[in-house]
């Protein structure tokens, strides 16, 4: 069985082959059929060359910082450690009307970062807050 591996960009040789042929009145389609490629990829590459001038690719991968941070990061901080339970949704809501739209499980793996992880208990719904294990 073989790993997978992550896809690469097309070369800029066949990019720039296949914007001459579009330039030439070719459709997408035609070109894409004509270098095995998808269709969906030369339209693409003729948006990116209308928009920026260039065919180039754009970065791949690298890291990305994290969206709750600064004011933000207080908050959904002091909120954890208040008295009142809150839900995710509700985390997400507050910060929504702070300004910053992020999804609840974006706030879960930032509540793991923090090392802030609640499990459930039968009796209250919440237990004492556990120490969350390093990241997976």
């Amino acid at each position: 069985m073989e790993a997978c591996s992550m896809g690469r960009a097309y070369s800029m040789d066949l990019r720039e082959l296949a914007m001459t042929r579009v330039g030439q009145g070719e459709t997408c389609h035609a070109v894409a059929a004509a270098l095995n490629v998808a269709p969906s990829s030369v339209s693409k590459w003729a948006q990116r060359q209308r928009r920026t001038g260039s065919v180039e690719p754009g970065k791949m991968g690298g890291h990305r910082r994290a969206l709750i941070c600064g004011e933000h990061r207080v908050w959904v901080l002091s909120m954890i450690d208040g008295p009142e339970h809150v839900a995710l949704e509700w985390l997400a809501r507050g910060l929504q009307d702070r300004g910053l739209k992020v999804h609840p499980a974006n706030i879960c793996r930032f509540l793991h970062r923090e090392g802030k992880s609640f499990k459930k208990n039968r009796a209250a719904g919440r237990a004492e807050q556990a120490e969350a294990g390093p990241p997976t």
